[in-house]
């Protein structure tokens, strides 16, 4: 019994320590940003306010780089998710000899680094400028048309493995059927095919939509004189950033949230739909429930009024006392830096005194002997002071006498000269 209890705490805390380390950065960030203090930070806590997001929308080169983000994640939508659904649909038409080979050359794109991919787009569409006879200002040398069609290389990788993993689960006899009864294949395409996609063309497109706006690795090359979101955070990062970073995250993360709400609505909304169609279909029921306007879905209209209730009370209050708050913070702070000044002038003066009390006088020694300084040579010292040439003079005369001279000794001592001398006169 006890053992079960323990083991339960301890997957409680698991738990917990998990999706606290998944969304502690995320938290801290989404304080920060309403925190009045200059540096993205949690603590310590100034004043509560929502300046942070004014500046944001002030800052005209994050907006066009937001904005230009937008623009080519759409584009990337609609270039990828007709590539990948091509190419998934060419996959299961291919022979099963072939489908290897033709599933490694469409995923390779994923492989290769973002660099590469860069670096290759824009090297490529350069030459066809050149070829074509095209100039600078032609959509070939455009940084918003290089980043759209460099993403979409491996994006459209991504969208084809979703189309791939819905197909999977299609009966390919319902084509056969309604081609025997005369459709067309435009219809069969139409009516039937594209309908059973529709959640993957929906998936396929909010992750080629993701993946494009996030992406770094490929655009910092393709994007040319042109800015994104992500180069803009980039350079800001660089040379250092405020809060105004944080409020985009807070952004970002509440759009996000919203539109996860808004879709599980909807796939509820269809869910029940489909319910009622097989409720119909067994004769359990006379007719479908008719759906109404998701406008007018009771949880979409709480999910918006929580909205605007929530962001409503954190902007009041985030704009009422702000400025009483700041006042009272630099008060503070103005305080501390006085208290640290008076303590390290304590400090100091101390330091000082200390230094005065342990200091011991000098002692002289006294010379019997006046030292004989010539004119002018009172500044130098060391081996060529005046007294100590004056004792190198007397040691010389004292060396000059013959009684003395035996302290030479080696090769050119005086004995040895005698004797060469007298060997030499002998030898005459």
């Amino acid at each position: 019994m006890i053992g079960e209890r323990i083991q339960k705490i301890l997957i409680i805390g698991f738990v917990l320590f998990f999706f606290l380390y998944l969304f502690g950065p995320l938290i801290v960030m989404g304080l920060s940003a309403f925190n009045s203090s200059t540096f993205p930070r949690v603590a310590p806590w100034e004043c509560f306010s929502v300046e942070w997001f004014d500046v944001l929308m002030s800052d005209t080169r994050l907006m066009e780089g937001l904005r230009n983000s937008v623009f080519i994640g759409l584009g990337v939508v609609l270039v990828a998710v007709p590539v990948g659904l091509a190419g998934a649909l060419m996959l299961m038409q291919a022979r099963p000899r072939i489908r290897p080979w033709y599933y490694t050359i469409t995923i390779a794109p994923i492989l290769v680094p973002g660099v590469v991919l860069g670096i290759s787009t824009l090297l490529f569409w350069d030459r066809i400028g050149l070829i074509l006879g095209l100039g600078e200002g032609s959509i070939f040398y455009d940084g918003i048309f290089l980043t759209i069609i460099g993403q979409s290389t491996f994006i459209s990788a991504y969208a084809m493995l979703i189309f791939i993993a819905r197909l999977q689960r299609f009966d390919v006899e319902q084509e056969e059927a309604a081609l025997d009864l005369g459709a067309s294949h435009v219809q069969v395409f139409t009516k039937i095919l594209l309908p059973f996609l529709k959640p993957a063309i929906g998936s396929a497109a909010v992750l080629a939509f993701l993946a494009s706006f996030e992406n770094y690795n490929t655009t910092i090359f393709t994007i040319v004189s042109s800015s994104t979101l992500t180069t803009v955070l980039a350079s800001k990062v660089r040379y250092g950033i405020d809060p105004s970073i944080s409020a985009l995250a807070v952004s970002i993360v509440a759009l996000t949230l919203i539109g996860a709400v808004i879709y599980e609505i909807s796939q509820r909304r269809e869910a029940k739909k489909l319910k009622s169609q097989a409720a119909v279909a067994r004769g359990k029921a006379t007719h479908a429930i008719k759906q109404r306007s998701f406008f007018v879905e009771p949880a979409f209209i709480m999910v918006l009024a929580i909205t605007i209730a929530g962001f409503g009370i954190i902007y009041f209050a985030g704009t009422i006392g702000v400025d009483e708050c700041k006042v009272v913070v630099k008060e503070a702070k103005q305080a501390e830096i006085k208290r640290k000044v008076e303590r390290r002038q304590a400090q100091d003066m101390f330091r000082q005194t200390a230094e005065q009390l342990g200091k011991q006088p000098e002692v002289k020694e006294e010379v019997d002997q006046p030292k004989v300084t010539a004119p002018g040579s009172e500044g130098y010292q060391g081996i060529f002071a005046p007294q100590n040439l004056q004792e190198q003079v007397g040691e010389g005369q004292q060396e000059s006498e013959p009684a003395e001279s035996s302290g030479n000794t080696g090769l050119f001592s005086p004995e040895n000269l005698q004797i060469q001398v007298d060997s030499s006169s002998e030898n005459n």
